[in-house]
């Protein structure tokens, strides 16, 4: 027990150096880059800082399986140099038991970064979006879902509009049971429509079986009421800018996402995206241990027997390709093309299996 401690603790402290030395170098990189995104707009360093602070944490909830198996490779090369771990052999231990202590680590880490970590990054993510979009448009458009229908958001130099809709088809072009209210640049109400349909349009909103009521002070909206069989309404948004509001899955809690993804199918749209981000997360801390497992494999030898820098970089290109893998199987699953649970668990099984596959040939040959 005293051996599992010993290994857990270097294990963990490898990986806290590694993270804040990405961490580190994640800041300057992002620094740099938000700083000429943001050339063309009147923001202030202080800003620029803060944003880059706020994208941290997303940057560094990707490189989570990088800095795994670095942390791997650091414990087992520096117990190489050590001999610690030939002493570790001869008193009987197996490779497989040599791992328990950092698998534990890496599972307790993998818990955190689902339960505490998930919903760090996504409000981080979410306040890292809206700021970007308030600094360069002003915040011209915003879209939210509840369970009184999906609302939406868009401006223009002649004001604001605020839509409501009950229900709209998978991909948010086209609206049904619509209302559109309409603000003065001064925010005060002047214009109300409803529509059984909106479609949205290259030249804007296509409004079928219109009416539409003046809002302005001493004019009688119900008198001076119109109604259109259709109706063009301009508008700035477009399908991908709309898909765009939703947020990104990794920009919703995880405590959160369930009753999101009710809200999207009462809504009509498609959760499957959001369904297979669930369900990855929910597999990440399997994943993280494969990490693990893939970098022993390559690293518990001692260094007398050579090759070490081929031995690490074959550890890197491996733990890349399965996240790669992992990455194009979520995508898939997001498609339609495999089904959901496959596209989430099957990569952190298979890449399990595979590295014990290469550490029982290491070991028994």
């Amino acid at each position: 027990m005293t051996l599992h401690f010993y290994f857990a603790r270097r294990f963990t402290l490898g990986f806290l150096l590694i993270t804040t030395v990405l961490l580190a170098l994640v800041v300057l990189v992002d620094l740099i880059d938000q700083t000429r995104r943001f050339s063309d707009y009147d923001i202030g360093f202080g800003r620029i800082f803060g944003l880059t602070m706020l994208n941290a944490p997303q940057t560094l909830n990707l490189i989570l399986p990088l800095i795994m198996i670095l942390a791997t490779v650091m414990l087992f090369l520096s117990l190489a140099r050590t001999s610690e771990l030939v002493v570790t052999r001869a008193a009987g231990r197996s490779a497989l038991a040599a791992l328990m202590a950092p698998l534990c680590v890496a599972l307790v880490i993998g818990g955190l970064a689902v339960t505490t970590f998930n919903p760090i990054v996504a409000a981080t993510s979410k306040r890292y979006t809206q700021l970007s979009e308030i600094y360069r448009s002003d915040g011209a458009s915003a879209l939210s879902i509840s369970d009184e229908g999906l609302w939406l958001r868009q401006g223009s130099a002649e004001g604001q509009t605020v839509i409501r809709a009950w229900r709209s088809n998978a991909d948010a072009s086209e609206l049904y049971d619509v209302t559109f209210i309409s603000y003065a640049p001064d925010g005060g109400p002047i214009r109300r429509i409803e529509a059984e349909s909106a479609a949205l349009q290259d030249d804007g909103w296509f409004l079928s079986s219109a009416k539409s009521w003046p809002l302005r002070a001493g004019i009688n909206s119900e008198g001076n009421a119109e109604v259109f069989d259709h109706l063009i309404i301009p508008s700035s948004l477009t399908l991908d800018s709309i898909r765009d509001s939703f947020g990104k899955p990794a920009a919703i809690s995880i405590y959160e996402l369930p009753s999101y993804i009710r809200q999207l199918e009462q809504s009509g749209f498609s959760p499957r995206r959001h369904k297979v981000w669930l369900q990855t997360e929910l597999a990440r801390p399997l994943f993280l241990m494969a990490m693990v497992l893939v970098a022993s494999a390559f690293t518990m030898r001692h260094t007398r027997f050579g090759g070490t820098g081929v031995a690490v970089l074959c550890a890197v290109l491996l733990g890349f390709g399965l996240y790669f893998i992992r990455s194009f199987a979520q995508i898939l699953g997001e498609n339609g093309q495999i089904p959901i649970l496959l596209a989430a668990w099957a990569p952190p099984v298979a890449s399990v299996l595979l590295a014990l596959g290469l550490l029982l040939h290491a070991e028994d040959g």
